[in-house]
């Protein structure tokens, strides 16, 4: 999905004929808004108490934003002659800085100019539910204790950075709900419509606003296809802000049936768009920077990112300082909470694009809801496979025709007939009340062949159904249920599509040619519209990236757990947008069904939003810790979680899950809201964390932070985060932790374990808290044996009054 950047700059170069220029993020000496003290004459300090939130529209405020900005222009008008430049963006907010499309050398001068911090070069970023409500338990456990999904999220305003949204759609809808009054604390404003000339907000959206200066300056944005609104040209955007906030009860009618309704994890919550993403080429770091720039100054309360980098930043050693982290670390500041998706690159080690610790970086698990169908042949036997479909008419049998036998002319053979794209090369006559059998090709997996075609071809030859038949699995396959309207069925197990083939060649008589004589095998489809329930939920997707975490670009593994939690990610039913072509199977639909850790995230950003609008003056770490500590790691059958993997034949195989796999657990919303404990931390911790940093550059944590280094932490893994990892643990390691009681008083008991390698032990055992005080532990770890991989274990806090407060412990022995 993500075009080669080199190649759309060339093509600009072809129109343009100029010496090479391509964007910079740049940052300059000075503080942003966030953190900005006072210190100029004639400029007062905009920056806050912590969680406080600054109001963008105070002169003050407006004031220094000016002073920045005009800075930024001196800057490049004094070092550059006009022209020769084009400055994207000024960064005033949470980090003070531009995007400016330049020369290689222009570059070059910037870097040695004496207020210049840092000079990057842009990189590119992509795009990383009617069930998962009732699977988190959310309406019987958790809205009514905020007043049921009416009052859901009331007034927390979500930000999604994404590719837009569709504004009309019955997910963000107003006509139906009760009236949304003002949203005062949020100043985000509402662009309008170039075609409709109608703003994009109604209450339920209350900001609406698209950043596309860098895709532009690349040469990679089409005004035709992206549209220059926040309008959503992919479907994706629609597709996570609806499993955040969509509205409550939307019916999901695709082909004549209903697959349940949907709803978002907050249907109450205010929804806020940045769109920074874009169909085919997917984005570039400095429009995504510009939109949470832009959302923090407007006032949200939560960020959703469905997005992350392609791969670690190459430029900067330390996989926590660029642009885009530092960005999120002012967000967290300024009391963002920031759900972040793991990435797409399971089920294989170091596959992470979010590695930063002040965000909840979120992998994808598979709910308790299966599609599966089945096709009968003539000869007695079943095949097991997917089919969102319904079935052929009870009690009868349908003559099956293979496409290849079927063929209107030989020479056809040039347009790979057997995958049904194409329905006007193959008979009609021949096809018309028979069930027709098609091949899954390499095209399914890139893209340009799709379910949907083959659906629409079997119906414009009116056959009875369709079978697709999968003889290899390629890299990349992957295997979702599709709603289609008439019979259809998906052969995923390779030995059961050879029983079929078997059955036909078989039962298919031919001449000396091949020609066949007469059609005889026959078959017919089940129906598979309806889901079945699975105990073993949840497991680790498949295809949901794993840690561990790494902490630069030699992927060296970092001090610091990741992802942190895990929570439903795959076949996820939610709004999409009719002008979305990426998903071939949902083009012109307004619901689809999909999976990614972009799925995964906005259901923490929307559950995160239910446990601020409890604990509205709770800080990012204290929303995060609850989320985490309260999380599960067994399945509804009781068992511990299992993760998707590969076997040794490419097939899929369940293992035992890690916290690589799953970080803390599986979220549960409804202990997340009285977790007990928290875990707190802030902007000084998190500089701490990075100060003791192995090979960190202190004057790079300058450049990005304005704060000089803070070492007293003495670890990276003293950190105060519900997690404990130690990547190199050698002999005895004793690690603290802070907990602060927001319950009534309690006594807690606290017990440890671990695997045999590394020993474990806890001080105190056990420890009572006042409502709202803090108590230290230790937790001191001790390499046994040099086994050359993880140890993993836990610290369990079980409370006099049932609450249970879990951390995960991971450590790696080695030594001296």
């Amino acid at each position: 999905m993500v075009v080669n950047f080199q190649c759309s700059v060339l093509v600009f170069l072809a129109i343009l004929v100029v010496g090479k220029a391509e964007i910079y993020i740049v940052t300059i000496e000075g503080e942003p808004i966030v953190s900005y003290k006072g210190d100029l004459d004639g400029f007062e300090a905009t920056a806050m108490e912590s969680d406080e939130k600054i109001d963008p529209t105070s002169e003050i405020v407006t004031s220094y934003a000016r002073h920045l900005e005009n800075k930024h222009d001196m800057l490049l008008g004094m070092l550059f002659e006009r022209g020769s430049f084009k400055k994207l963006y000024s960064y005033k907010h949470l980090i003070n800085g531009f995007a400016v499309d330049i020369t290689h050398e222009q570059a070059e001068i910037l870097r040695h100019t004496p207020i210049v911090k840092s000079v990057e070069r842009d990189w590119k970023v992509r795009r990383l539910t009617t069930h998962t409500p009732e699977f988190l338990g959310l309406p019987t456990g958790v809205w009514p204790t905020g007043g049921g999904f009416d009052r859901a999220g009331e007034d927390i305003v979500i930000g999604f950075v994404d590719s837009g949204i569709s504004p009309h759609h019955p997910s963000f809808a107003t006509y139906n709900t009760e009236p949304f009054g003002p949203c005062l604390k949020y100043k985000g404003k509402c662009e309008v419509d170039p075609d409709t000339k109608k703003d994009f907000c109604n209450g339920k959206i209350v900001g609406a606003q698209h950043f596309a200066e860098a895709a532009k300056a690349a040469g990679a944005f089409n005004p035709a296809i992206h549209f220059a609104s926040p309008l959503d040209g992919d479907g994706h955007g629609s597709h996570t802000a609806a499993i955040a906030a969509g509205n409550n009860g939307i019916p999901v009618r695709m082909h004549g049936y209903e697959f349940g309704k949907a709803s978002g994890m907050a249907p109450r919550a205010r929804i806020a768009v940045y769109k920074a993403l874009y169909r085919i080429f997917g984005g570039f770091v400095a429009d995504v920077v510009a939109a949470i720039d832009q959302a923090v100054h407007d006032g949200v309360d939560i960020l959703s990112l469905s997005v992350g980098p392609n791969s670690p930043p190459a430029t900067t050693k330390i996989t926590y300082l660029n642009p885009f982290d530092a960005t999120l670390l002012s967000a967290v500041k300024a009391g963002v909470f920031v759900a972040q998706a793991a990435g797409n690159g399971g089920p294989f080690p170091k596959t992470l694009v979010s590695y930063s610790p002040w965000i909840a970086t979120v992998a994808a698990a598979i709910d308790d809801r299966r599609y599966k169908n089945h096709l009968t042949l003539g000869n007695g036997k079943i095949l097991a496979g997917l089919g969102l479909s319904p079935a052929t008419h009870l009690n009868r049998t349908y003559t099956l025709v293979a496409a290849n036998d079927v063929l209107l002319d030989s020479s056809v053979m040039k347009y790979s007939p057997s995958d049904c794209q194409k329905p006007e090369v193959l008979n009609k006559r021949l096809v018309e009340g028979k069930v027709l059998l098609c091949g899954y090709s390499f095209s399914f997996v890139v893209g340009t062949a799709s379910i949907k075609k083959v659906s629409q071809t079997a119906k414009a030859l009116g056959a009875a159904g369709f079978v697709l038949a999968v003889e290899n699995i390629s890299p990349g396959a992957k295997f979702d249920p599709v709603p289609v309207g008439i019979p259809g069925i998906l052969i995923t197990d390779v030995s059961k599509s050879m029983d079929l083939i078997d059955y036909y060649n078989t039962s298919t008589p031919r001449d000396w040619t091949g020609r066949v004589k007469s059609f005889d095998a026959v078959g017919s489809i089940g129906d598979g519209l309806m889901p079945l329930l699975y105990k073993s939920a949840p497991e680790v997707a498949l295809f949901s990236a794993r840690g561990p975490n790494i902490r630069d670009f030699s992927f060296q593994d970092a001090d610091l757990l990741k992802p942190d939690i895990l929570a439903p990610g795959s076949l996820i039913w939610a709004a999409w947008s009719p002008n979305g072509t990426d998903e071939p199977n949902y083009v012109g639909e307004g619901f689809a069904m999909i999976s990614g850790t972009s799925m995964a995230a906005p259901h923490i950003a929307g559950i995160a939003a239910l446990v601020k609008q409890k604990h509205p003056n709770w800080s990012p770490a204290a929303i995060k810790s609850a989320l985490m500590t309260t999380s599960t790691t067994m399945d509804r059958g009781g068992r511990p979680l299992k993760a998707q993997q590969f076997s040794e034949t490419e097939a899929m195989k369940l293992v035992s899950a890690t916290p690589f796999d799953y970080g803390s657990g599986h979220v549960n919303p409804r202990a997340a809201l009285d977790p007990g404990l928290i875990f707190d931390a802030g902007y000084e911790d998190y500089l701490g964390f990075l100060c003791t940093t192995a090979g960190i550059n202190v004057h790079e944590i300058h450049n990005y932070t304005n704060s000089p280094c803070n070492f007293t932490m003495g670890h990276p893994w003293n950190l105060n985060s519900p997690s404990i990892t130690i990547a190199h643990l050698v002999g005895s390691q004793t690690v603290t932790r802070t907990v602060t009681n927001v319950a009534e008083e309690e006594t807690y008991t606290i017990t440890a374990r671990m695997d045999p390698a590394v020993a474990i032990e806890v001080n105190p055992p056990a420890m009572t808290l006042l409502s709202g005080s803090s108590r230290k532990f230790s937790v001191t770890l001790t390499a046994r044996s040099l086994t050359g991989t993880y140890s993993f274990g836990q610290v369990l806090l079980k409370g006099s009054r049932g609450h249970k407060v879990r951390i995960p412990v991971v450590a790696m022995g080695y030594q001296r």
